[in-house]
């Protein structure tokens, strides 16, 4: 009686082991706060900004990003060198677990290069963000007037 009580709880715990598995591997990052600004005099490249928050137990690693209203999306980082603001392009980008990548004017952001249509404020653009595990995260952008 006890081993059968004994076997019946081993089963149970490595149930919920598995369950937990499961759930940890369907985890995946979020984009919150998502915006596109638009530049003045229709340039033909925007920036983005937003949060890219990790809550899995594992850390995420973005290698590459896309949009279908733009051709071109990457990620770049600005940068004071000598007292000269730089932009340089960051390939991959590592966000730790419970932690998160805040894309703002000034630091890191995307570089969203020639619009297959002009946006509209208060439109929204989709991101598509590659994983380095295969996956993809989807973000929703909104897009926003230039600051004068």
């Amino acid at each position: 009686m006890n081993a059968h009580r004994l076997a019946s709880g081993l089963a149970a715990f490595w149930m919920c082991c598995i369950a937990l598995s499961a759930c940890a591997s369907d985890c995946a990052p979020r984009v919150r706060e998502g915006w596109v600004r638009l530049t003045p005099g229709g340039m033909p490249m925007h920036a983005g900004f937003g949060r890219i928050e990790n809550s899995c137990a594992s850390a995420v690693t973005i290698v590459a990003a896309s949009s279908p209203a733009y051709a071109s999306v990457e990620l770049h980082e600005t940068r004071i060198d000598g007292g000269v603001s730089r932009m340089r392009a960051v390939p991959t980008l590592r966000i730790a677990p419970g932690d998160a990548a805040v894309l703002k004017p000034g630091g890191l952001h995307l570089m969203l290069m020639q619009p297959k249509a002009a946006p509209k404020p208060g439109s929204k653009v989709a991101i598509e963000f590659e994983l380095a595990s295969g996956g993809k995260l989807l973000g929703e952008f909104e897009v926003r007037k230039p600051a004068l």
